[in-house]
């Protein structure tokens, strides 16, 4: 059993591996979340981030390591039971259930979250309260179908956000998104974890990311190539060469 004496420490894993076949999506990854702190997960298409994800909250298995939450073993367990212990997470893939409203799509996230809501009016109050934070009310009755790319991220977001969790795991919510979009899921990220909550994040868009997380780790070909604050990432040579590219690093930090 893993030994963790950091109290602060709310989500940590140890050289956390996934295989398929002998391709090595995720190898020996380390990695510790602190409680109510923004962790940011960056790297190429293909570098393992939402493998790592899937992971954590059981949709894939583990092939080796060990993943803890709350110094809790989480590894391998089911997803349902890992979402009640209070982990949520957004899948970078849009996956509503066809054939309903956003309204009846969150409920759903309500009814089956942390808290055990069995009241369907309950849940759907609940849903208004969390549609409104995300510019969305006017959509409630909207089927999902009909939403464009932008409101269904944010469907994503509002679903796990009904589920009342600690921690949110979030895949690429922001792709996708309008300027204006853009800023107001910023801010909301940025609330959400005033509030308390955790949040780790997969992002592609450098502005977002760089600006909100407290720590950054990047994957590059399924391993730990750096784990830093924002502005030490940036700089670093080896995340520079395999992701970022040196134009971003001049144009963003201003660095030769």
């Amino acid at each position: 059993m893993i030994s963790n004496k950091d109290n602060n420490i709310i989500l940590y894993g140890k050289k956390v591996t996934k295989t398929f076949g002998a391709l090595r999506a995720v190898w020996n990854v380390d990695f510790k979340v602190k409680k109510n702190e923004i962790f940011g997960i960056i790297g190429p298409n293909g570098a393992g981030k939402t493998t790592l994800l899937s992971m954590i909250n059981g949709t894939l298995h583990v092939t080796s390591g060990e993943i803890y939450y709350k110094d809790r073993n989480i590894t391998n367990m089911q997803t349902h039971k890992i979402a009640e212990l209070g982990i949520s997470r957004t899948f970078q893939v849009v996956k509503p259930f066809p054939g309903m409203t956003l309204l009846e799509n969150v409920s759903i996230g309500a009814l089956f979250g942390k808290d055990k809501i069995t009241n369907v009016r309950e849940a759907q109050d609940k849903t208004r309260h969390i549609l409104s934070r995300l510019n969305l009310i006017k959509k409630e009755n909207v089927p999902v179908e009909n939403l464009n790319v932008s409101e269904r991220k944010r469907l994503e977001l509002a679903r796990a956000l009904a589920m009342d969790p600690e921690m949110m795991l979030l895949d690429e919510v922001m792709a996708g998104s309008s300027t204006s979009d853009l800023e107001m899921i910023m801010g909301l990220i940025e609330e959400l974890n005033n509030e308390g909550k955790t949040i780790l994040l997969i992002e592609h868009v450098m502005k977002a990311i760089m600006s909100i997380s407290h720590r950054i780790m990047v994957l590059h070909h399924g391993e730990k190539i750096a784990e830093d604050k924002p502005e030490n990432i940036s700089k670093n040579e080896k995340v520079i060469s395999a992701y970022l590219g040196s134009r971003y690093a001049k144009m963003s930090w201003g660095n030769a």
